[in-house]
């Protein structure tokens, strides 16, 4: 097990500790050997993803093929759900040979996660590699899962940075993130984190208004990135304030690493022109079933094929095709044909252009959409940064924000079989900190939430239109 994963439950102590206390023990952190911090795996990984950009066709088969019936007979063997799930479609993982063997496996989703959880995990594996973690999703919908200590973080950090570097990324390279971190809970409150266990600063998402964007900007100009890793949001609104004030952005950046939210073509093109630099965006999700990232030349979504198994539900009426992926690695809670409720518009080469990897592409992958909430202070929160990964969403079906008038909204939810009234008020405090001292919060249990036409859960609903965000 690697010791970031040792140390990952003690993280909420260690942001708790003095400003100097936490610098001096993240640099003494940072100074030890990467395969102690990150984990033997983590070299494994890394050359993997890395090789693997390289691999013929028949390489990648191969490889897919054998991780993938090493998931199916651990699944089938240890995991009582899934026992269950494949005798009911009489599917036989030990007859899997090839790709087109997976099409009678029956597909899993999040309401499997929300009903089915602790019978989806692996009696074969110990409970002390097991790694809770849970997500409110990109559409409200909030599940809990299990990852592989010292196999899923590693994984994960291996894949995202030779991903990255054909944006410009580099080991040690420093960053500046703006991502959903909460600095502070007041709406007043500090806006800057240094953290020196990666030498990256830690940008608060929640205060970005026109009145506190100069602060962004002196707390960057200071800290001088090599790249910015924000939300598409985050870094449109300081796109919008530079312009509306007519300056200019001065830093030399290599990259602008942009995740987690959509981001269309016009968009990419306004960052690109008030930064100066290549706007990289990719997808991927907590549960870490599929990763897809842009080229280095193009602007194609490719599917990772050594990351885990993407297949693709047939299109819809616009052309685009649910992300169904079946994870590899995580042995803990495998995850076998998940229906991520995401839809990607599929690349078609030659019409589309050349690509550069022979793996599956997308054009445009449409998650996450940058929905906000408005605070009575004019702060837009976005509800990506909104995201829990605590378990304070435990025993939901759905969660979904209704908001008329700014800093008042109605906290809407679907309550399982399992979730008990009293958990309210911890509910309550963590939405609370969330989004801070400027929010008056109702909370108003539902049979069910709105849904868009497609069937798919929102973040957000009401008539409140947040005018700069929409316009952005």
């Amino acid at each position: 097990m690697s010791l970031e994963d040792r140390l990952y439950p003690f993280l909420a102590v260690y942001d708790r500790l003095p400003q100097g206390l936490r610098r001096a023990l993240g640099f003494t952190y940072r100074q030890l050997p990467v395969s102690w911090r990150l984990g033997k795996h983590y070299a494994e990984f890394k050359r993997l993803a890395t090789e693997g950009e390289h691999w013929s066709p028949t390489e990648v088969e191969a490889y897919q093929v054998k991780e993938l019936r090493r998931v199916l007979l651990q699944a089938a063997s240890y995991c009582p759900f899934y026992q269950r799930h494949f005798a009911q479609a009489r599917f036989r993982p030990e007859q899997v040979h090839g790709l087109a063997d997976l099409r009678d496996c029956p597909f899993t989703a999040k309401r499997d996660l929300q009903e089915h959880l602790p019978e989806m995990v692996s009696s074969a594996v110990p409970e002390s590699q097991r790694l809770y973690i849970t997500t409110g999703g990109s559409t409200g919908v909030p599940v809990g899962f299990y990852l592989h200590r010292g196999i899923s973080r590693p994984k994960e950090q291996a894949f995202w940075e030779t991903i990255w570097r054909r944006a410009g990324y580099f080991e040690g390279a420093r960053l500046a993130v703006i991502r959903g971190q909460v600095v502070s809970e007041r709406a007043r409150g500090r806006i800057a984190l240094y953290d020196a266990t990666r030498d990256w600063l830690l940008l608060s998402s929640y205060h970005l208004t026109a009145e506190r964007w100069p602060e962004y900007l002196a707390e960057l100009e200071r800290f001088k990135p090599d790249l910015v890793h924000a939300y598409p949001s985050a870094a449109l609104q300081l796109a919008e304030y530079l312009e509306a004030a007519g300056q200019t952005w001065r830093l030399p950046l290599r990259g602008l690493l942009c995740g987690s939210e959509r981001l269309t073509r016009p968009q990419k093109r306004i960052l690109e022109r008030v930064f100066k630099c290549r706007v990289y965006g990719w997808y991927g999700h907590a549960e870490r079933v599929v990763l897809a990232g842009e080229g280095a030349r193009t602007e194609w979504f490719y599917f990772v094929p050594q990351y885990g198994l993407a297949e693709f539900g047939p299109p819809d009426e616009n052309g685009l095709c649910e992300i169904i992926g079946t994870s590899f690695h995580n042995l803990v809670m495998p995850l076998i044909r998940y229906r991520t409720g995401d839809f990607a518009r599929l690349a078609e080469p030659p019409r589309d252009g050349e690509p550069e990897f022979g793996w599956p592409a997308a054009l445009e992958i449409a998650g996450r959409e940058q929905e906000f909430l408005v605070s009575a202070t004019g702060r837009r929160i976005s509800l990506t940064a909104f995201n829990m990964h605590d378990g304070i969403f435990d025993g939901l079906y759905a969660v979904q924000f209704f908001q008329a008038a700014p800093g008042r909204a109605e906290f809407r939810y679907v309550a399982g079989p399992d979730f008990e009234p009293r958990r309210l008020a911890k509910l309550a405090s963590g939405v609370a900190r969330k989004l801070g001292d400027d929010f008056q919060i109702e909370f108003k249990a539902v049979r069910e939430v709105e849904k868009t036409a497609r069937g798919k859960h929102r973040w957000r609903v009401g008539p409140l239109l947040d005018g700069a965000g929409d316009q952005a």
